[in-house]
């Protein structure tokens, strides 16, 4: 039975997974009633293409994410060849580009009146053309070069963790790199494997802004367009309880698929176990190369070229609103989402008990829904409390009777909130772990306690973790487009805002300006993310 010191921890704990379940309960609710019409003017010209390109895509990113974090992570962990050192960390840079900004950097370069295809046609006469860019092998290549990261980070953490000693005793038993590597280390690595795979495919579920930019048609463009085209929130709420029941069902397979699989429990190796050499060290190092310069050299010297062709001269007053707007919403988002997090971590620490663990556990589900499953849902909640509450308290009042929650600021930072809650979770929980229990209980004999032991003992080391925690949330809400994008206020328009409007108008070079603005921000965690690996493995 809980201490009744602990059970103060539930009211707030149980409140915050409140949050995060409002919007499965919006969701579930929204069918209660259908628009007939609107459902089968759906089901006659768009659900199966829908269905049929969703699931294309998750199987091609899927495959190519394996395919590329695997080997990416075999060769950069176990192999020794020239670059292996500098690309070894360069593989993650790609992190820091937004899957919505190496979309339209590959439409812009490819397409048929794109640079490429342009000197191709000047070479070689008008006959010359490449396979059309705008097409679902398209958005899958892109999707792969962005989303290989999770696989290639985990793959390689876990390949690392193996040791020396079974590869050696694989060595030892007559088994060549390659059968040791189908044999040991991949079936050891599937956990971490399935949960790089799992994360890339709620990633690729959840993009809005590169399959819009190749005109590419998924549940998440037919929620945009069912809510501004229909006028429909009730029909886009449907359409988003059927995208979120896809994610559940990633997540549960993944899990299933980890069965009950555990990391190697060896000491970390820091060194390669094959010293390639000739043509195996020179197709090792083009490979890695390649993979590189595809995902983050060239589309930023692209960016780079159409900000000093035309990006420049968009450096005026309105660009600044945009980078305020941006940094403002990053940096409020960032601030409430750390200190919600730390009062789970708290909770989690302070209060062990099982119903603290499942409130906890059930505010982390956020991440896993999408940003546009969000909008919907936190709008047609505040839709209803804004009919049903807000307007009749207000004409009672003798107020104007307008709708207050509906496209306000509080509800896009709600979504913030429950979105990355478990992003802000992870260091802070990880650094409260490494306190050890007898330092506060030092300083409680000294008589400190309550708000001064928070402020004199927790709150200096925590300070690395929650930086790092607020920098990762404050990054990922100005890469944030689905739900930036449907909820935003009138005239708070953002980087990613900005865009989704270029692009849309296929304005690529007056896009490039404030997608390297992120690319640039973006990298600052991703920095920090190769600095620790880099100390975990020394």
């Amino acid at each position: 039975m809980a201490h009744p010191a602990q059970r103060r921890w539930y009211p707030l704990v149980y409140a915050i997974a409140a949050l995060v379940l409002l919007p499965l309960s919006v969701l579930l609710l929204s069918w209660q009633s259908i628009d007939q019409q609107i459902w089968s003017h759906l089901w006659e010209t768009q659900m199966t293409r829908l269905l049929s390109n969703t699931a294309f895509l998750l199987l091609g990113v899927g495959v190519g994410v394996t395919l590329l974090g695997v080997s990416l992570a075999w060769l950069t962990s176990l192999c020794e060849f020239p670059g292996r050192r500098w690309l070894d960390w360069a593989l993650m840079l790609p992190f820091a580009i937004p899957a919505y900004v190496l979309a339209f950097v590959f439409v812009g370069l490819l397409d048929f009146s794109g640079p490429v295809q342009s000197l191709l046609r000047e070479w070689f006469g008008n006959g010359v053309r490449l396979p059309r860019v705008r097409s679902t092998g398209g958005v899958i290549f892109v999707l792969v070069l962005v989303f290989y990261p999770y696989v290639y980070l985990l793959a390689r953490t876990a390949f690392l963790a193996q040791g020396k000693g079974l590869m050696e005793a694989a060595r030892i038993l007559g088994q060549s790199p390659w059968k040791a590597f189908w044999r040991v280390a991949l079936p050891i690595a599937r956990p971490a494997i399935g949960a790089g795979v799992a994360l890339a495919l709620m990633e690729t579920l959840a993009d809005f802004g590169a399959v819009s930019v190749f005109n590419f048609d998924t549940f998440t463009t037919a929620i945009y367009k069912t809510w501004y085209g229909f006028f429909s929130l009730s029909s886009a709420a449907q359409l988003a309880s059927l995208l979120l029941l896809a994610v559940m069902l990633v997540l549960y397979g993944e899990h299933r698929a980890r069965g009950a699989n555990r990391a190697a429990n060896e000491r970390p190796r820091s060194t390669a176990l094959y010293h390639l050499h000739g043509v195996k060290a020179l197709a090792a190092s083009s490979w890695c190369g390649l993979v590189f310069a595809c995902a983050f050299v060239v589309p930023v010297l692209q960016l780079v070229v159409w900000v000093w062709q035309r990006g420049r001269f968009d450096l005026d007053e309105r660009y600044l609103d945009l980078i305020l707007h941006t940094l403002y919403l990053g940096g409020t988002a960032a601030l409430l989402t750390v200190c919600v997090a730390l009062i789970l971590a708290f909770a989690r620490r302070l209060s062990p008990t099982r119903g603290v663990r499942v409130g906890v556990s059930l505010a982390n589900l956020g991440y896993a829904l999408p940003g546009s499953v969000l909008a919907v849902s936190i709008m047609l909640a505040f839709s209803y409390l804004d009919r049903e509450w807000v307007i009749p308290l207000s004409s009672w009042l003798g107020g104007a009777g307008k709708p207050l929650l509906l496209g306000s600021l509080a509800a896009l930072l709600l979504a913030y909130l429950v979105r990355f809650i478990a992003v802000a979770y992870g260091p802070l929980e990880n650094s409260l772990s490494r306190i050890r229990p007898s330092l506060p209980e030092a300083a409680r004999s000294l008589g400190v306690s309550g708000p001064r032991l928070f402020f004199k003992v927790y709150l200096p080391l925590l300070a690395p973790g929650a930086l790092s925690a607020a920098l990762l949330v404050f990054v990922d809400v100005l890469k944030e487009m689905p739900a930036t994008l449907l909820m935003r206020p009138f005239g708070w328009d953002t980087l990613a805002v900005k865009i989704f409007e270029m692009t849309s108008e296929g304005e690529w070079a007056r896009a490039a300006l404030p997608a390297l603005t992120l690319v640039l921000v973006g990298l600052l965690p991703v920095i920090g993310l190769i600095r620790r690996s880099a100390r975990q493995i020394a």
